[in-house]
């Protein structure tokens, strides 16, 4: 059932929208406490594999799309109308600019961390945060754990440069922590933003933080991997986050059947494992 705003409350939100695209923050949503499991969206620090075992405190709520009258009040993504990724890419870096838009630039970040690889990809890998290597470097997954995500991707009989790497958050948090839902909540709608210009055919999310920020369930790794989810047009599977798999090397044999699954709903031919 639609809502009729008071014009001085609409003028309010009007003025908020401006402000949070200013920030470079386009995407939206209502949230709302009645939901059915199947609607649930838990809100919450998110958290990496060694820490599922803790029990979080967690609130139910089910994101809804925005009422179409707030979003004509919105102003466009400055690379509104652009067709060419490359160059909607690079709108997108630029609108990004040396970003101060949450505590993280405070904390010892020496540069932000993009994301890197074909802009025509077909298969987008995203990760949860850049590390010491990557921020040294500026570019993602290029230490130990990029090392293994390299033989990841050749094993699948492609090459790096054949898919485009990302990651939640684009700055290293202190100590390679897990990165705080605040900081995920601002710094993802760039990266939505570049799904949407590199328009793949398919994502895995590296890890159950970036599963939980993209798909915002809390759920552990089991639940997560052997299916594919619609997120945004786009099919989504989930697999192990490299590091997590140079820590316990006994479940690449379970991330290589992840691999195997985006391969066949790609079309593409499966290895023999190695």
């Amino acid at each position: 059932m639609s809502v009729i705003l008071d014009p001085q409350l609409k003028q309010v939100l009007a003025e908020r929208l401006r402000y949070y695209n200013q920030l470079g923050i386009y995407d939206f949503y209502r949230r709302d406490t009645d939901t059915t499991i199947e609607q649930v969206a838990v809100q919450e620090p998110v958290l990496s594999e060694t820490q599922e075992e803790m029990t979080p405190r967690s609130i139910t709520t089910k994101p809804q799309p925005p009422q179409e009258a707030l979003l004509s009040i919105a102003n466009p993504k400055p690379e509104a109308g652009v067709t060419d990724p490359v160059k909607a890419l690079k709108i997108i870096r630029e609108d990004l600019g040396d970003c101060t838009r949450c505590v993280l630039h405070k904390q010892g970040r020496k540069q932000i961390v993009f994301g890197v690889g074909n802009p025509n990809a077909e298969l987008m890998f995203i990760g949860e945060a850049p590390g010491a290597d990557e921020d040294i470097q500026g570019e993602p997954f290029v230490g130990r754990a990029g090392q293994l995500l390299n033989n990841m991707i050749k094993a699948m009989g492609i090459r790096r440069e054949d898919v485009y790497i990302a990651n939640i958050i684009k700055c290293r948090p202190p100590n390679n922590r897990t990165p705080e839902r605040d900081e995920c909540e601002t710094c993802s709608p760039f990266l939505m933003r570049q799904i949407a210009a590199i328009k793949p055919k398919a994502i895995v999310a590296l890890g159950s933080v970036a599963a939980r920020t993209l798909l915002a369930i809390n759920a552990p790794m089991s639940e997560f991997r052997g299916r594919w989810y619609d997120f945004r047009g786009t099919k989504l599977a989930v697999t192990y986050h490299p590091a997590f798999l140079l820590r316990d090397p006994r479940q690449k044999k379970e991330a290589w059947k992840d691999l195997q699954m985006v391969m066949k709903e790609l079309g593409w031919k499966v290895p023999q494992a190695t």
